[in-house]
């Protein structure tokens, strides 16, 4: 429907039913104004598959939803770095919502995983912002091509479930903007959402639902977005507060109170009315998209979507490690299917994600219907009960016995559904003693051992050098048994790649000593140094770094070459690499390009990934794969001009396996288009102003006007001394004193003298 008519609308509308509009019918729909024609729509739960409840609603999973597919959770797709791949998926799940006349499906989740703890890290893509963007700009695609909604979650800075309806996320301009702001920043300026869902949690004191910095002047103002924004669910604080920053759906019903506030408060004149009418146009319009876009001949099939989770999962799966070639397996081979997981896949996560899947497929499912396995290869233990942590010897006896009389053993473990969930953080990175306990023992008989593991978070793995291959399958969907048995057999060549880091353990982490925070404040001291920004630049040893992910062939990189060696800003960088697959067998590489700033005046992370391209090559084929940089590849965000900065200087471009292993490398020089105006007081130091071109010449020349031939010459006999003052120690000195200070050390220097020269350096 056109503005101009929605505007007539609104018009037409008494007071109340504009209030009405402003939250929720019951949990799920919005309110209509029926004598108007304008409808009640419905939203309802993802993001990895449809949490339609047609009875009593809910949010934590507790009430049943309809039977539908779910789709690998976020951990997941991110790791297939595939754009098509997760435009495919929401494609799928637009189509389902159109089925099931479904306006909205709430989702992605794409929050920073800053910690490894955070119960709800399953939901989310990645520890890095380019990630972030570009998984869920691809998810956001994919489903509003189909004419339905999507509202990205949790904006913003929700990454820890602790408290997290009353904590407040502290963290200082910069580490805002190249983190946590920068998850969502690319995805609203290419695919324009319908929807965002604000946090439950505080930013820098103020709820998230009432920030007008951020509803309003950044993601309206400045990035140019122009659906509505709806709370999490029972997020709301202040509603009239909330309204004035650009908050206009409160979810789920508020049983008309908050309704009544933003009448009573327009009626006292606390709220203008047109704020009300620019909210309820915001909200209109996209009701209307949906309504006038219907595709009443949508059908779910749910076999069908049950084959694409299968095909996606295959694309996610990682292979950590794989020594000796044991993988693949071939049919021949007798293989002992050890662990629960086996049998009974963990293929999703607790909370208001959950999906009520018609089907569950398990490794022990696909082994009975895939045709090239030979079943009679194949013999199943349960190995342990996560029910009770806690090693039952009956069990691992009977895992043990299977192992010993089978060429490989294959254990399925992971985290257990009480182990990570939304509502909660984990506790540690541990894994259950109970599977620990039944790894060590099969790996102890049986040399040939595999573990796959399906958790939503990275775990320890204190067995990691008895066991020859780890395939990493997160939390996959419901086909992920189907899945795993196609990458294990080699059916599928995995191609995941790690979203996030794997580090050795929890004390490692980049905040761990502040992570969950006290006093309802978690302080991000950490700032900008977050997953392998930290681990990189400390030079830290982890388990498996960010990016990595091995295949069943082999690429080689040659040929890296730049448009140019130098740029200015304002101007684009061409980077090419050729990359050839040199194994025996076809195969997908994503291409990791990263950035790594040569020197400068600025605190920055050793590298950053500025590009990444997922590509497939037959054996032996080689392809140019080309890379297009920007400014904001080189840029830093700058508290001084708050604004995104280029340092002038030299800067390396790195072709990469992984955040930790750079295979080809170039140095660009970059050249800044914006000069920081620098304002120097008698605390400056002679450093910062001998650093800058102009402010070197003017201090030269005063200097030596102020001191004359005495001080000159009192200065160099300084200077000469008796040894006790080397030239390291006078060039530090100097470099960190004030100016104020020349006044006390120098002859001929005081304060009146150098007010002419402040005046020359501000000039």
């Amino acid at each position: 429907m056109e503005r101009e008519k929605i505007r007539e609308l609104i018009s037409q509308m008494t007071l109340e039913e504009k209030a009405g509009l402003c939250s929720g019918l019951d949990f799920w729909r919005t309110k209509g104004v029926e004598r108007l024609g304008i409808p009640s729509v419905m939203v309802t739960d993802g993001p990895h598959g449809l949490r339609k409840q047609d009875g009593e609603g809910d949010h934590l999973g507790i009430n049943v939803s309809i039977k539908a597919v779910c789709f690998p959770a976020g951990c997941a797709t991110a790791s297939s770095f595939d754009r098509e791949l997760v435009t495919k998926l929401g494609e799928t799940i637009g189509e389902e919502c159109q089925a099931e006349n479904v306006s909205t499906i709430l989702g992605p989740a794409m929050n920073i995983k800053r910690s490894p703890l955070c119960g709800r890290n399953f939901e989310y893509y990645s520890e890095d912002p380019l990630v972030s963007t570009e998984m869920a700009a691809a998810l956001v695609h994919g489903v509003q091509s189909k004419n339905v909604g999507t509202s990205p979650k949790h904006f913003m800075a929700n990454n820890q479930e602790y408290h997290r309806l009353t904590s407040s996320s502290e963290m200082d301009e910069r580490t805002m903007r190249e983190i946590y702001l920068s998850s969502f920043e690319g995805m609203v300026k290419k695919e324009k959402p319908w929807t965002i869902m604000n946090s439950y949690n505080k930013l820098n004191g103020t709820y998230l639902c009432e920030n007008r910095e951020m509803l309003t002047d950044v993601l309206r103002k400045e990035w140019g977005f122009d659906g509505y924004v709806m709370t999490d669910w029972g997020a709301m604080n202040d509603r009239v507060e909330s309204l004035k920053a650009g908050c206009n759906l409160e979810m789920p019903a508020s049983g008309g109170e908050t309704d009544g506030e933003i009448v009573a408060a327009i009626k006292n004149g606390t709220l203008e009315e047109s704020v009300l009418d620019a909210c309820c146009e915001e909200f209109l319009n996209i009701v209307f998209r949906y309504e006038e876009n219907r595709d009443r001949e949508a059908v779910f099939n749910l076999e069908k979507d049950h084959e694409t989770a299968r095909r996606i999962e295959e694309e996610c799966i990682v292979l950590l490690k794989n020594e000796d070639e044991l993988l693949p397996l071939t049919a021949d081979k007798k293989a002992a299917f050890i662990g629960k997981y086996a049998a009974a896949p963990r293929y999703q996560g607790g909370g208001s994600s959950h999906i009520n899947s018609f089907k569950v497929e398990s490794a022990m499912n696909a082994v009975e219907a895939f045709d090239y396995i030979k079943k009679e290869n194949i013999t199943y233990a349960q190995g342990f009960d996560d029910a009770a942590d806690q090693a039952d010897e009956t069990l691992v006896r009977e895992a043990v016995d299977a192992a010993k009389n089978a060429d490989v053993a294959v254990i399925f473990a992971g985290l257990p559904d009480n182990f990570e969930s939304e509502g909660y953080d984990r506790k540690h990175m541990r894994m259950p003693d109970c599977q620990n306990a039944l790894i060590e023992a099969v790996a102890e008989v049986q040399p040939n051992t595999v573990v796959v593991l399906h958790n939503g978070a990275p775990v320890e793995m204190p067995w990691i050098d008895k066991v020859k291959a780890v395939l990493e399958a997160y939390l996959g969907g419901q086909a992920v048994g189907g899945a795993t048995v196609n990458v294990l057999y080699g059916a599928v060549n995995p191609s995941g790649r790690l979203a996030e880091t794997f580090p050795l353990r929890v004390q490692d982490t980049p905040c761990y000593l502040n992570y969950g925070g006290e006093h309802e404040k978690s302080v991000y001291s950490e700032g900008v140094f977050v997953g392998y920004r930290y681990y990189t630049s400390k030079d830290m040893e982890v388990l498996f770094p960010f990016g990595h992910g091995l295949t069943y062939t082999e690429f080689s990189y040659n040929g890296l070459t730049v448009s140019s060696e130098r740029i200015k800003e304002s101007e684009t960088l061409a980077v090419s690499v050729d990359v050839t697959n040199t194994g025996s067998r076809a195969g997908k590489e994503v291409v990791q390009l990263y950035v790594a700033p040569r020197g400068g005046t600025i605190i920055r992370p050793l590298r950053e990934l500025r590009a990444f391209e997922k590509i497939e090559l037959a054996a032996g084929e080689t392809k140019k794969v080309t890379f297009i940089l920007d400014k904001r590849a080189f840029a830093y965000w700058s508290t001084e001009i708050h604004d995104w900065h280029v340092e002038s200087g030299e800067y390396e471009v790195q072709i990469a396996k992984n955040a930790q292993d750079v295979v080809l490398s170039t140095a660009v020089y970059v050249e800044s288009g914006t000069i920081i105006p620098k304002v120097f007081t008698l605390n400056s130091t002679i450093g910062e102003i001998m650093a800058d071109p102009k402010g070197r010449t003017i201090l030269e020349q005063s200097m030596g006007a102020m001191m004359g031939a005495e001080g000159q010459q009192m200065a160099e006999e300084a200077q000469e001394g008796d040894g006790v003052i080397n030239d390291e120690m006078m060039a530090a000195t100097m470099e960190a004193m004030p100016l104020r200070q020349l006044a006390s050390f120098v002859p001929g220097v005081t304060r009146k003298a150098l007010e002419p020269l402040i005046q020359a350096l501000n000039s």
